[in-house]
């Protein structure tokens, strides 16, 4: 495994991180607890030392799995990342979204950052997380009813209290992270990112670069869609929304996946999945700290991990990337 540091914190993270949104089952169609317990294990077994969660994830469900899963593992030896922001017990803040829980009822999601409020999310995620200390502590969406500076001033008081390690944030822009670092200093920023989803790298890539901030590219094969196994006509389980998003469009998987058909032979080579290829393309992006993948059971842990065993030559990312210049995606 590489190991990779977050910004300027000091705090360093495996270069492939554990993605625990899709064992909390919220908007994944569920999940089973026994098989993300032995994911996140076989993970670690593999190197990968970090893992990111947040409460939202089946409302604090992903948080205690990872608690249970990490269970006897010395606790400098991992890195748990995890975020606060997202309010589905409170009406308070900015409104998200009407959503469901894992059992169908439904929820009303707000973000919220102010200050009592991340106190006490901060109390509930350690609980769950049966630790005493977050190594990494990001706001999980903008809120627009709380100052940024509001917000920051109360992490930083964590940081002092020791509660957390180190600050980042996650769907932060340019400007918001010029806001929020007068002042706290920043690790890193959460951001989805991918093959197919590349609007970072216009302005906030170049920023991080600068500004020597983290990248935690979420989504890098684009909820399963880059590992060339799903298919038009693919259908989704209940409670699962990535029938909605726009990459799932019949014609979008189509083109997607005759683009992944050009990389099938390199993949091949190398006795990888595209997904692995996929995975370690993402990670030698410009700016890009850390590729954020998630797995439901131990042997798609193991396979994510592996990425971090191809090699890719300068001749073949350029191969790949005059590929992608040609793929284009309908709205």
């Amino acid at each position: 495994m590489e190991y990779r540091q977050l910004g300027e914190s000091g705090l360093s993270a495996s270069a492939i991180t554990f993605g625990a949104w899709a064992i909390g089952g919220w908007m994944w169609g569920g999940a089973e607890r026994k098989d993300a317990v032995d994911a996140i294990r076989a993970s670690y077994d593999q190197g990968v030392t970090s893992i990111d969660t947040a409460p939202i994830y089946g409302q604090g469900l992903s948080e205690e799995i990872v608690g249970e899963a990490l269970t006897g593992i010395p606790r400098d030896k991992v890195q748990i990342m995890t975020k606060y922001g997202m309010r589905w017990d409170e009406k308070k803040g900015e409104f998200g979204f009407r959503s469901q829980d894992n059992d169908g009822r439904p929820l009303e999601v707000y973000k919220y950052a102010g200050k009592d409020s991340i106190v006490k999310e901060c109390e509930d995620s350690l609980r769950r997380l049966r630790t005493d200390h977050i190594d990494l502590y990001q706001i999980h969406w903008p809120d627009s009813t709380t100052p940024v500076e509001e917000t920051m001033e109360a992490v930083g008081q964590l940081l002092k209290q020791g509660k957390i390690r180190a600050a980042g944030v996650s769907n932060y822009n340019v400007e918001l992270m010029e806001r929020a670092e007068k002042t706290l200093s920043l690790a890193s920023d959460q951001v989805p990112f991918s093959m197919v989803n590349r609007g970072i790298e216009k302005d906030l890539v170049p920023w991080c670069i600068r500004n020597k901030k983290a990248i935690l590219a979420y989504s890098p094969l684009q909820r399963g869609l880059l590992t060339g196994k799903i298919r038009p006509g693919h259908l989704f389980g209940e409670g699962d929304t990535r029938a909605g998003s726009k990459f799932y469009k019949p014609e979008n998987v189509m083109r997607i996946n005759a683009f992944l058909d050009q990389l099938r032979s390199m993949a091949e080579a190398r006795s990888a999945s595209l997904a692995q290829l996929v995975i370690r393309w993402t990670l030698e992006r410009p700016g890009i700290t850390i590729a954020l993948v998630g797995a439901r059971d131990a042997t798609q842990a193991v396979q994510n991990a592996r990425a971090i065993d191809v090699k890719l030559s300068p001749e073949e990312i350029l191969f790949i990337n005059r590929h992608l210049e040609g793929l284009e995606l309908v709205d």
